[in-house]
């Protein structure tokens, strides 16, 4: 019995090769990690230095010249917080539109009791691969009056054939059909059982959908730029890139020393805007992570 535990206890020694092979790979890992990095830390030094030190290429990995010109000049333009205040509001209202819509549907196709399950599978497949275009789906959007309104941006793109697959994979491999039929035997129906039971089990699944489904919504610009004309319910791409294209015209239009201030000014709030249309999504991102990395990996196996 001792000696049991004297050999459990001891550490298994790592050959020459192992700790060349584990120096190696940590060194890639390292370096992908600086690669990847880098220029996020890049923008964000560039934001707050000095343009010129900026445009001669003296900004390596730490800030010269701190100032806030970039950030303050971007936050005298009033849209800005307009496209704030409307991309928030379609983050919220899309996420849920499309938890409620996309939720439900997956479940259902994971049920092998579903009369016409294959049907409706392919049903949502096959948009996956063949959509009807933008004219057609422009043309649909107009017909539902829809066109310039809150509802545009949530209602026509909620539907994700995607979501759907991984829901069905996660509900088909997490959710027995055991677990039904004992709730059953206890007076369960299917929307106590859908709502008591699968939904609270479910926590992962819908934590990495409604990742993916704010983050689509945060950065939506193409939607917004053909469905959307008036200013006051434009999203902050569409406010950001209108100050973007503004800022280089300026300093395109200007001459001599008067130019090249400009120039440094619009690269200023160009490396502005991109920390200001990145970071809120990005501070989210750690509070679903554990719920993002245990919902890939649930709806991947079985068990």
């Amino acid at each position: 019995m001792s000696k049991a535990k004297a050999v459990s206890t001891n550490k298994v020694k790592k050959s020459r090769e192992d700790w060349i092979f584990d120096i190696i790979l940590y060194t890639i890992g390292v370096l992908l990690i600086i690669i990847t990095l880098y220029p996020m830390y890049f923008i964000v030094i560039a934001s707050f230095s000095d343009p010129a030190a900026v445009s001669n290429g003296q900004i390596m990995f730490l800030p010269k010249g701190v100032n806030f010109k970039g950030y303050k000049q971007l936050a005298s333009y009033a849209k800005l917080w307009t496209g704030y205040r409307n991309t928030i509001a379609y983050v919220i209202m899309g996420t849920l539109v499309t938890l409620v819509v996309n939720i439900p549907a997956s479940y259902a196709l994971s049920r092998k009791h579903l009369y016409g399950r294959r049907f409706f599978t392919a049903f949502y497949l096959i948009p996956m691969f063949f959509t009807g275009g933008l004219i057609p789906t422009y043309l649909a959007v107009q017909r539902f009056h829809l066109l310039d309104t809150f509802w545009v941006m949530v209602v026509p793109f909620s539907v994700v054939t995607y979501y759907i697959i991984v829901g069905r994979t996660f509900f088909n491999n997490s959710i027995p059909e055991d677990l039904w039929e004992a709730a059953q035997l206890d007076g369960c129906g299917y929307l106590g059982f859908f709502f008591k039971i699968v939904l609270p089990l479910s926590k992962a699944v819908i934590a990495v959908i409604a990742l993916w489904a704010a983050v689509g919504q945060w950065n939506s610009y193409f939607n917004a730029l053909i469905y959307i004309r008036s200013e006051s319910l434009q999203p902050l791409q569409i406010v950001l890139r209108s100050i973007l294209v503004g800022n280089q015209t300026m300093s395109a239009m200007s001459t001599g020393a008067a130019a090249v201030e400009a120039k440094q000014m619009a690269d200023l709030i160009k490396y502005a805007i991109i920390v200001v249309s990145s970071a809120p999504i990005m501070c989210m991102y750690p509070l679903v992570q554990k719920y993002f990395n245990q919902g890939v990996m649930l709806g991947s196996l079985k068990g």
